[in-house]
């Protein structure tokens, strides 16, 4: 026994001294790096951010902030025929005749030859005015070097000074038709402002019912985890029942099909995560797909129910799509009033008067003109008319039925908007309700699994009917969630049928 004992012993100190021995000879064991920081959490973003980054960074909005520009620049282009005309030219010319030597004899005062060289100037100013009256002022200027036997002043300066005026009497006669395409512009100016301030409320409104995609979805995954946290408990304690007798291998199957269903819609809402995020992403920013999003939350909605009368007024007073329409009816107004005053036969009366010198120097030829002494002066009546006018008859017509058409399309938009605003105002109170009874049903829920479980625990129920349970808890959950988001887009879609959402978030527009 005392052998047996100290064989035990040096055994033990032969391993004793290796294992030392082994540890001396190791390498120093290299220390665990140091877990890396967190990366610090995005902060909260609120929805008022994500609209201002939208109106900042959205692509639509991007494009169509040109539109007013191009609206703007066509009132220029349709004042530009109304802007003064400069003309000046130039021009000189040059002829030398040779007679034979016959002609010559028969004629003692032809000279064998004959010269001339002239050049020419000429500056002008014209200007057609919104009463239909054209008026040009010009100067001419002439010089020319003639033969001395031909001639009085060699070289000679002819000046000229003129005015003429032109009046229309019929077509084109007075400042309604003449302003009528300035004014069209100057509509479609106004008209693509609404039209840009649709768009911005199209922005809002998508950038809203994103951003409350995103909050269902994270809202959804929270629900998706908290069910597989409930199934993998179920099955752990499944199978613990089952090793103790309680319980049968159909009620651990049972839990194991709960746990994948559970994982299943973790994986699906994870995806809906995902997409909802890239989604909002995409409408408030240019390539930021990858950018985190902070923590998002739900608005309280402290919101009295509307009323159909206060909001169809507000639709027929704010709504930029509604005034866009009514603007491309005034417009459609003034093309009726060119196309029928392009019925017209085109009837004018024209003057001049004109002052004239001639001297031997430029000068003096504009000193002699501006004395009168040499004096012009002429009256003319002009007339036109296309035989049948059958094309400005048509364009009449055309122009006539497309008013008609434009009023018939507004009546019938006026109807839109209030069946809009009937529905939307529906909308709102329907999913005002349904939030309080989706409320009661996921406390109904909660109890009844509850209540499952408590009899589970007891012997008295199986996994499946507890796993049923669960399932309507999840449900009723997410049933909630979805109608707290239903009410939030029904209210904005309210506010985008009225134009509101502008003054709601103190957005201006320039």
């Amino acid at each position: 026994m005392t052998f047996r004992r100290s064989t035990s012993l040096l055994t033990a100190v032969v391993l004793l001294a290796g294992t030392l021995a082994a540890q001396d000879a190791a390498p120093a064991a290299t220390p665990a790096p140091a877990p890396a920081a967190p990366a610090p959490a995005a902060p909260d973003l609120t929805l008022e951010q994500c609209i201002a980054r939208a109106l900042q960074h959205n692509f639509d909005l991007e494009a169509f902030r040109y539109d007013p520009e191009i609206a703007k620049a066509a009132i220029d282009i349709a004042r530009d025929p109304f802007q003064p005309v400069l003309s000046v030219n130039a021009s000189r010319s040059h002829s030398r005749t040779v007679y034979p030597d016959s002609a010559v004899i028969a004629d003692p005062l032809l000279s064998p030859r004959t010269l001339s060289d002239t050049t020419l100037a000429n500056a002008s100013v014209t200007e057609q005015f919104y009463s239909g009256t054209t008026v040009t002022v010009s100067s001419q200027l002439e010089r020319s070097h003639l033969d001395p036997t031909i001639a009085a002043y060699n070289p000679a300066y002819d000046a000229d000074l003129t005015l003429s005026i032109r009046q229309q009497l019929l077509r084109g006669f007075g400042t309604a038709v003449n302003k009528a395409q300035v004014n069209r512009a100057r509509i479609g100016f106004d008209k693509a402002n609404l039209d840009f301030k649709a768009h911005v409320l199209d922005v809002i409104q998508n950038t809203e019912n994103a951003y409350f995609n995103v909050v269902f979805a994270r809202d959804q995954l929270d629900v998706r985890k908290f069910s597989l946290n409930l199934a993998d408990r179920l099955l752990s304690e499944s199978r613990t029942r089952r090793e103790t007798g309680v319980a049968t291998d159909l009620d651990v199957s049972s839990a194991e099909v709960g746990v994948a269903n559970a994982r299943r819609g973790v994986l699906l809402a994870e995806q809906s995560v995902g997409d909802t995020q890239e989604a909002l992403l995409a409408l408030i920013g240019q390539f930021e797909l990858s950018a985190p999003l902070g923590a998002m939350h739900f608005d309280e909605v402290g919101y009295t129910l509307p009323v159909v009368a206060s909001s169809l007024e507000m639709a027929k007073s704010t709504q930029p799509d509604y005034l866009s329409a009514q603007a491309a009816l005034e417009q459609a107004r003034l093309d009726l009033q060119v196309a029928k005053d392009n019925t017209k036969p085109s009837l004018s009366v024209g003057g001049a008067v004109g002052l004239n010198g001639t001297r031997d120097n430029a000068g003096s030829a504009f000193d002699d003109a501006a004395n009168s002494r040499s004096n012009n002066w002429q009256l003319d009546v002009a007339l036109t008319y296309p035989w049948g006018q059958v094309g400005d008859r048509a364009r009449y017509r055309q122009a006539n039925a497309t008013l008609n058409q434009i009023q018939t399309r507004l009546r019938q938009l006026e109807q839109t908007i209030e069946v809009q605003v009937r529905s939307a105002v529906r909308a709102v109170e329907t999913n005002a309700e349904s939030v309080k009874i989706s409320g009661q049903a996921r406390e109904l829920s909660e109890k009844q699994y509850e209540l499952e479980k408590a009899k589970f625990d007891a012997g008295l129920s199986t996994s499946y009917l507890v796993l049923q349970a669960q399932n309507d808890l999840e449900n009723a959950k997410v049933a909630e969630i979805q109608s707290r988001v239903s009410l939030r887009s029904a209210i904005v879609a309210l506010h985008r049928i009225e134009g509101s959402s502008l003054q709601r978030y103190k957005i201006s527009l320039p």
